[in-house]
Protein backbone atom coordinates (compact mmCIF):
# COMPACT_ATOMS: atom_id res chain seq x y z
CA UNK A 1 0.00 0.00 0.00
CA UNK A 2 1.36 3.40 -1.01
CA UNK A 3 1.01 6.49 1.14
CA UNK A 4 -1.66 9.07 0.29
CA UNK A 5 -2.00 12.83 0.81
CA UNK A 6 -4.92 15.20 0.69
CA UNK A 7 -4.97 17.16 -2.58
CA UNK A 8 -6.25 20.20 -0.72
CA UNK A 9 -3.75 20.59 2.12
CA UNK A 10 -1.16 17.77 1.60
CA UNK A 11 -2.09 16.20 4.94
CA UNK A 12 -1.32 12.49 5.28
CA UNK A 13 -4.51 10.47 4.74
CA UNK A 14 -5.27 6.77 4.75
CA UNK A 15 -6.90 4.23 2.47
CA UNK A 16 -10.10 3.98 4.51
CA UNK A 17 -10.57 7.74 5.15
CA UNK A 18 -13.58 9.70 3.92
CA UNK A 19 -12.64 13.13 5.33
CA UNK A 20 -9.34 14.96 5.71
CA UNK A 21 -8.84 15.65 9.41
CA UNK A 22 -6.99 18.91 8.70
CA UNK A 23 -9.04 20.71 6.02
CA UNK A 24 -12.24 18.62 6.18
CA UNK A 25 -12.18 17.95 2.42
CA UNK A 26 -14.21 14.97 1.24
CA UNK A 27 -11.94 12.04 0.33
CA UNK A 28 -12.52 9.14 -2.02
CA UNK A 29 -10.67 6.39 -3.82
CA UNK A 30 -10.13 6.90 -7.55
CA UNK A 31 -9.58 3.56 -9.28
CA UNK A 32 -7.99 4.71 -12.52
CA UNK A 33 -5.02 6.25 -10.66
CA UNK A 34 -5.13 4.05 -7.51
CA UNK A 35 -5.19 7.04 -5.18
CA UNK A 36 -7.15 8.52 -2.33
CA UNK A 37 -8.09 11.99 -3.61
CA UNK A 38 -9.61 15.10 -2.07
CA UNK A 39 -12.69 16.66 -3.67
CA UNK A 40 -14.55 19.95 -3.74
CA UNK A 41 -18.20 20.44 -4.75
CA UNK A 42 -18.91 20.99 -8.44
CA UNK A 43 -22.12 21.41 -10.42
CA UNK A 44 -25.09 19.33 -9.32
CA UNK A 45 -24.01 16.40 -7.15
CA UNK A 46 -20.66 16.07 -8.86
CA UNK A 47 -17.26 16.48 -7.21
CA UNK A 48 -14.02 17.91 -8.58
CA UNK A 49 -10.74 16.16 -7.75
CA UNK A 50 -7.95 18.23 -6.23
CA UNK A 51 -5.21 15.61 -6.54
CA UNK A 52 -2.53 15.43 -9.23
CA UNK A 53 -3.29 12.71 -11.74
CA UNK A 54 -7.00 13.46 -11.60
CA UNK A 55 -6.94 17.21 -10.95
CA UNK A 56 -10.09 19.07 -12.04
CA UNK A 57 -11.73 15.85 -13.25
CA UNK A 58 -15.35 15.32 -12.18
CA UNK A 59 -16.54 12.33 -10.18
CA UNK A 60 -19.56 11.07 -8.29
CA UNK A 61 -19.72 8.97 -5.16
CA UNK A 62 -20.42 5.25 -5.28
CA UNK A 63 -23.99 4.69 -4.08
CA UNK A 64 -22.65 2.60 -1.21
CA UNK A 65 -20.59 5.65 -0.24
CA UNK A 66 -23.23 8.35 -0.63
CA UNK A 67 -26.21 6.36 0.69
CA UNK A 68 -24.96 3.44 2.77
CA UNK A 69 -21.71 4.82 4.19
CA UNK A 70 -19.79 1.55 3.75
CA UNK A 71 -17.49 2.57 0.89
CA UNK A 72 -15.28 5.46 -0.21
CA UNK A 73 -15.13 4.69 -3.93
CA UNK A 74 -15.51 7.34 -6.63
CA UNK A 75 -16.88 6.94 -10.16
CA UNK A 76 -16.11 9.12 -13.21
CA UNK A 77 -18.95 11.60 -13.76
CA UNK A 78 -19.49 10.35 -17.31
CA UNK A 79 -20.04 6.74 -16.20
CA UNK A 80 -23.54 5.29 -16.02
CA UNK A 81 -22.47 3.04 -13.14
CA UNK A 82 -23.93 3.65 -9.69
CA UNK A 83 -21.46 1.38 -7.91
CA UNK A 84 -17.65 1.59 -7.84
CA UNK A 85 -15.34 -1.13 -9.18
CA UNK A 86 -15.27 -2.90 -5.82
CA UNK A 87 -18.96 -2.67 -4.91
CA UNK A 88 -19.97 -3.99 -8.35
CA UNK A 89 -18.45 -7.31 -7.26
CA UNK A 90 -20.77 -7.67 -4.25
CA UNK A 91 -24.06 -9.39 -5.06
CA UNK A 92 -25.45 -10.09 -1.59
CA UNK A 93 -25.14 -7.76 1.39
CA UNK A 94 -26.12 -8.36 5.04
CA UNK A 95 -29.55 -7.45 6.42
CA UNK A 96 -29.07 -3.94 7.77
CA UNK A 97 -31.93 -4.28 10.25
CA UNK A 98 -29.72 -6.58 12.32
CA UNK A 99 -27.55 -4.69 14.85
CA UNK A 100 -23.86 -4.38 13.84
CA UNK A 101 -24.44 -5.71 10.31
CA UNK A 102 -23.69 -2.33 8.72
CA UNK A 103 -20.39 -2.25 10.62
CA UNK A 104 -19.57 -5.79 9.49
CA UNK A 105 -20.47 -4.94 5.90
CA UNK A 106 -18.20 -1.89 5.99
CA UNK A 107 -15.32 -3.99 7.35
CA UNK A 108 -15.85 -6.59 4.62
CA UNK A 109 -15.82 -3.93 1.92
CA UNK A 110 -12.60 -2.36 3.28
CA UNK A 111 -10.84 -5.73 3.26
CA UNK A 112 -12.09 -6.43 -0.27
CA UNK A 113 -10.91 -3.04 -1.52
CA UNK A 114 -7.46 -3.65 -0.03
CA UNK A 115 -7.17 -6.96 -1.86
CA UNK A 116 -8.30 -5.37 -5.13
CA UNK A 117 -5.73 -2.60 -4.65
CA UNK A 118 -2.93 -5.17 -4.41
CA UNK A 119 -4.22 -7.16 -7.38
CA UNK A 120 -4.28 -4.00 -9.48
CA UNK A 121 -0.70 -3.20 -8.45
CA UNK A 122 0.32 -6.70 -9.55
CA UNK A 123 -1.45 -6.36 -12.91
CA UNK A 124 -4.04 -9.03 -12.12
CA UNK A 125 -7.40 -8.11 -13.68
CA UNK A 126 -10.83 -8.94 -12.35
CA UNK A 127 -14.27 -8.44 -13.79
CA UNK A 128 -17.71 -8.60 -12.19
CA UNK A 129 -19.79 -11.72 -12.72
CA UNK A 130 -22.52 -9.60 -14.22
CA UNK A 131 -20.17 -8.48 -16.99
CA UNK A 132 -18.61 -11.94 -17.51
CA UNK A 133 -21.04 -14.74 -16.49
CA UNK A 134 -18.44 -17.43 -17.19
CA UNK A 135 -15.25 -16.10 -15.59
CA UNK A 136 -16.36 -13.09 -13.55
CA UNK A 137 -15.90 -12.62 -9.82
CA UNK A 138 -18.70 -12.21 -7.29
CA UNK A 139 -19.00 -11.90 -3.51
CA UNK A 140 -21.89 -12.88 -1.26
CA UNK A 141 -21.77 -11.59 2.32
CA UNK A 142 -24.08 -13.88 4.30
CA UNK A 143 -24.94 -14.53 7.94
CA UNK A 144 -25.94 -17.61 9.90
CA UNK A 145 -29.69 -18.07 10.23
CA UNK A 146 -30.82 -20.31 13.07
CA UNK A 147 -28.99 -23.62 12.81
CA UNK A 148 -28.00 -22.97 9.21
CA UNK A 149 -24.31 -22.09 9.08
CA UNK A 150 -22.68 -20.12 6.27
CA UNK A 151 -19.39 -21.56 5.08
CA UNK A 152 -16.78 -19.12 3.83
CA UNK A 153 -15.40 -20.43 0.56
CA UNK A 154 -14.96 -20.20 -3.21
CA UNK A 155 -16.83 -21.94 -6.01
CA UNK A 156 -15.94 -21.10 -9.62
CA UNK A 157 -15.69 -17.35 -9.12
CA UNK A 158 -18.37 -17.11 -6.43
CA UNK A 159 -16.85 -16.18 -3.07
CA UNK A 160 -19.02 -16.47 0.02
CA UNK A 161 -17.98 -14.75 3.23
CA UNK A 162 -19.66 -15.35 6.58
CA UNK A 163 -20.09 -11.86 8.00
CA UNK A 164 -19.29 -13.24 11.47
CA UNK A 165 -15.65 -13.10 10.38
CA UNK A 166 -15.97 -9.30 10.62
CA UNK A 167 -16.78 -9.65 14.33
CA UNK A 168 -13.43 -9.41 16.10
CA UNK A 169 -14.56 -11.39 19.16
CA UNK A 170 -16.08 -14.21 17.09
CA UNK A 171 -13.05 -14.42 14.83
CA UNK A 172 -10.61 -14.56 17.74
CA UNK A 173 -12.68 -17.24 19.47
CA UNK A 174 -12.71 -19.28 16.26
CA UNK A 175 -8.97 -18.80 15.82
CA UNK A 176 -8.32 -20.05 19.35
CA UNK A 177 -10.67 -23.05 19.04
CA UNK A 178 -9.03 -24.11 15.78
CA UNK A 179 -5.50 -23.62 17.09
CA UNK A 180 -4.59 -21.15 14.36
CA UNK A 181 -1.70 -18.69 14.87
CA UNK A 182 -3.32 -16.13 12.57
CA UNK A 183 -6.87 -15.36 11.43
CA UNK A 184 -7.87 -12.00 9.92
CA UNK A 185 -10.62 -10.73 7.66
CA UNK A 186 -8.06 -9.55 5.10
CA UNK A 187 -6.41 -12.97 5.24
CA UNK A 188 -9.74 -14.63 4.38
CA UNK A 189 -10.13 -12.46 1.30
CA UNK A 190 -6.58 -13.12 0.17
CA UNK A 191 -7.04 -16.87 0.62
CA UNK A 192 -10.37 -17.10 -1.23
CA UNK A 193 -9.22 -14.89 -4.09
CA UNK A 194 -6.30 -17.30 -4.40
CA UNK A 195 -8.74 -20.07 -5.33
CA UNK A 196 -10.22 -17.79 -8.00
CA UNK A 197 -6.79 -17.13 -9.52
CA UNK A 198 -5.92 -20.82 -9.45
CA UNK A 199 -8.79 -21.30 -11.90
CA UNK A 200 -7.74 -18.27 -13.96
CA UNK A 201 -3.96 -18.75 -14.02
CA UNK A 202 -3.13 -22.41 -13.28
CA UNK A 203 -5.90 -24.84 -14.22
CA UNK A 204 -5.52 -26.05 -17.80
CA UNK A 205 -2.47 -23.87 -18.53
CA UNK A 206 1.24 -24.41 -18.99
CA UNK A 207 1.62 -23.76 -15.24
CA UNK A 208 -0.35 -26.87 -14.28
CA UNK A 209 2.52 -29.36 -14.52
CA UNK A 210 5.02 -27.27 -12.50
CA UNK A 211 2.22 -26.58 -10.00
CA UNK A 212 1.73 -30.30 -9.42
CA UNK A 213 5.46 -30.78 -8.95
CA UNK A 214 5.42 -28.35 -6.02
CA UNK A 215 1.92 -28.54 -4.55
CA UNK A 216 0.75 -32.02 -5.53
CA UNK A 217 -2.06 -33.29 -7.73
CA UNK A 218 -5.21 -31.21 -7.20
CA UNK A 219 -7.32 -34.07 -8.61
CA UNK A 220 -7.06 -35.84 -5.25
CA UNK A 221 -10.57 -36.10 -3.76
CA UNK A 222 -11.17 -32.85 -1.89
CA UNK A 223 -13.99 -34.15 0.31
CA UNK A 224 -11.91 -37.07 1.57
CA UNK A 225 -8.91 -34.81 2.17
CA UNK A 226 -11.07 -32.37 4.15
CA UNK A 227 -12.54 -35.15 6.30
CA UNK A 228 -9.11 -36.62 6.97
CA UNK A 229 -7.77 -33.19 7.96
CA UNK A 230 -10.47 -32.61 10.57
CA UNK A 231 -10.58 -36.22 11.77
CA UNK A 232 -6.83 -36.80 12.09
CA UNK A 233 -5.27 -33.34 11.96
CA UNK A 234 -2.34 -32.32 9.75
CA UNK A 235 0.41 -34.79 9.02
CA UNK A 236 3.37 -34.81 11.38
CA UNK A 237 6.15 -32.48 10.28
CA UNK A 238 3.89 -30.40 8.04
CA UNK A 239 5.98 -27.32 8.91
CA UNK A 240 8.73 -28.50 6.57
CA UNK A 241 6.54 -28.43 3.46
CA UNK A 242 3.61 -26.09 4.11
CA UNK A 243 3.07 -22.50 5.18
CA UNK A 244 0.25 -23.51 7.53
CA UNK A 245 -1.39 -26.65 8.88
CA UNK A 246 -4.45 -26.01 6.73
CA UNK A 247 -2.26 -25.85 3.62
CA UNK A 248 -1.32 -29.50 4.22
CA UNK A 249 -4.94 -30.55 3.70
CA UNK A 250 -5.10 -30.48 -0.13
CA UNK A 251 -3.10 -28.95 -3.04
CA UNK A 252 -5.88 -26.40 -3.64
CA UNK A 253 -5.60 -25.18 -0.06
CA UNK A 254 -1.82 -25.25 -0.22
CA UNK A 255 -1.98 -22.93 -3.25
CA UNK A 256 -4.56 -20.61 -1.64
CA UNK A 257 -2.60 -20.35 1.61
CA UNK A 258 0.68 -19.76 -0.22
CA UNK A 259 -1.01 -17.18 -2.48
CA UNK A 260 -2.40 -15.38 0.58
CA UNK A 261 1.05 -15.24 2.15
CA UNK A 262 2.51 -13.91 -1.08
CA UNK A 263 -0.01 -11.05 -0.94
CA UNK A 264 0.86 -10.53 2.74
CA UNK A 265 4.49 -10.16 1.73
CA UNK A 266 3.93 -7.89 -1.26
CA UNK A 267 1.54 -5.54 0.51
CA UNK A 268 3.60 -5.25 3.71
CA UNK A 269 6.89 -4.73 1.87
CA UNK A 270 5.20 -2.14 -0.34
CA UNK A 271 3.84 -0.29 2.71
CA UNK A 272 7.23 -0.33 4.42
CA UNK A 273 8.94 1.06 1.32
CA UNK A 274 6.27 3.76 0.86
CA UNK A 275 6.78 4.83 4.48
CA UNK A 276 10.56 4.95 3.99
CA UNK A 277 11.20 2.24 6.56
CA UNK A 278 14.84 1.18 6.75
CA UNK A 279 16.84 -0.86 9.26
CA UNK A 280 20.40 0.33 9.77
CA UNK A 281 21.65 -1.31 12.99
CA UNK A 282 24.93 -0.45 14.60
CA UNK A 283 26.30 -3.97 14.35
CA UNK A 284 26.54 -6.46 11.50
CA UNK A 285 24.85 -9.10 13.66
CA UNK A 286 21.46 -7.38 13.33
CA UNK A 287 19.15 -7.60 10.27
CA UNK A 288 19.39 -4.71 7.82
CA UNK A 289 16.81 -3.33 5.41
CA UNK A 290 17.78 -0.69 2.86
CA UNK A 291 16.26 -1.91 -0.43
CA UNK A 292 13.44 0.44 -1.49
CA UNK A 293 12.65 -1.09 -4.90
CA UNK A 294 8.92 -0.75 -5.69
CA UNK A 295 7.28 -4.16 -5.34
CA UNK A 296 5.94 -4.04 -8.89
CA UNK A 297 9.57 -3.93 -10.09
CA UNK A 298 11.13 -6.14 -7.41
CA UNK A 299 12.60 -9.57 -8.01
CA UNK A 300 11.51 -12.43 -5.80
CA UNK A 301 14.89 -12.40 -4.08
CA UNK A 302 14.47 -8.70 -3.32
CA UNK A 303 11.11 -9.41 -1.68
CA UNK A 304 12.51 -12.24 0.42
CA UNK A 305 15.62 -10.31 1.40
CA UNK A 306 13.34 -7.60 2.79
CA UNK A 307 10.66 -9.85 4.23
CA UNK A 308 12.78 -11.58 6.84
CA UNK A 309 14.20 -8.42 8.48
CA UNK A 310 10.80 -6.75 8.16
CA UNK A 311 8.99 -9.53 10.02
CA UNK A 312 11.77 -9.53 12.61
CA UNK A 313 11.21 -5.87 13.47
CA UNK A 314 7.42 -6.16 13.10
CA UNK A 315 7.23 -9.00 15.61
CA UNK A 316 9.66 -7.26 17.98
CA UNK A 317 7.54 -4.09 17.91
CA UNK A 318 4.37 -6.08 18.55
CA UNK A 319 5.94 -7.82 21.53
CA UNK A 320 6.95 -4.44 22.93
CA UNK A 321 3.28 -3.44 22.72
CA UNK A 322 2.17 -6.66 24.36
CA UNK A 323 0.26 -7.96 21.33
CA UNK A 324 0.73 -11.19 19.33
CA UNK A 325 3.33 -11.42 16.58
CA UNK A 326 2.22 -9.72 13.39
CA UNK A 327 3.60 -12.60 11.32
CA UNK A 328 3.75 -15.78 13.42
CA UNK A 329 5.14 -18.05 10.70
CA UNK A 330 8.50 -19.58 9.78
CA UNK A 331 9.08 -20.13 6.06
CA UNK A 332 10.94 -23.34 5.21
CA UNK A 333 12.97 -23.66 1.99
CA UNK A 334 10.15 -25.71 0.44
CA UNK A 335 7.60 -23.00 1.25
CA UNK A 336 9.91 -20.31 -0.12
CA UNK A 337 10.13 -22.27 -3.38
CA UNK A 338 6.32 -22.36 -3.55
CA UNK A 339 6.21 -18.62 -2.96
CA UNK A 340 8.74 -18.20 -5.76
CA UNK A 341 6.42 -20.14 -8.05
CA UNK A 342 3.52 -17.83 -7.16
CA UNK A 343 5.76 -14.85 -7.91
CA UNK A 344 6.69 -16.32 -11.31
CA UNK A 345 3.04 -16.91 -12.20
CA UNK A 346 2.04 -13.39 -11.12
CA UNK A 347 5.01 -11.78 -12.87
CA UNK A 348 4.25 -13.59 -16.13
CA UNK A 349 0.72 -12.18 -16.01
CA UNK A 350 -2.60 -13.53 -17.29
CA UNK A 351 -1.39 -13.45 -20.89
CA UNK A 352 1.06 -16.24 -20.02
CA UNK A 353 -1.71 -18.54 -18.75
CA UNK A 354 -2.11 -20.28 -22.10
CA UNK A 355 -3.89 -23.64 -22.47
CA UNK A 356 -1.68 -26.64 -21.74
CA UNK A 357 -1.39 -28.48 -25.04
Amino acid sequence: MKTFHCGGCSNLVFFENVTCERCQALLGYVYDISQICAFEPAEGNLLRSLNAGAQDKLYKQCQNYAVEGVCNGMIPATSEDMLCESCKLTRTTPCLETPNNRLYWARLEVAKRRVLYTLAALGLPHVAREADPEFGLQFDFLEDVGEERVMTGHDNGFITMNIAEADDAHREKTRSLMGEPYRTLLGHFRHEIGHYYFDRLIAGTRWQAPFRERFGDERVDYGEALKAHYDKGPQEGWEQDYVSAYAAMHPWEDWAETWAHYLHIVDTVDTAAACGLALKPGTAAEPTLTDQTPVEDASFQSLMNRWFPLTYVLNCLNRSLGVPDGYPFALSPVVVDKLRFVHEVVSAGPQAALPDR
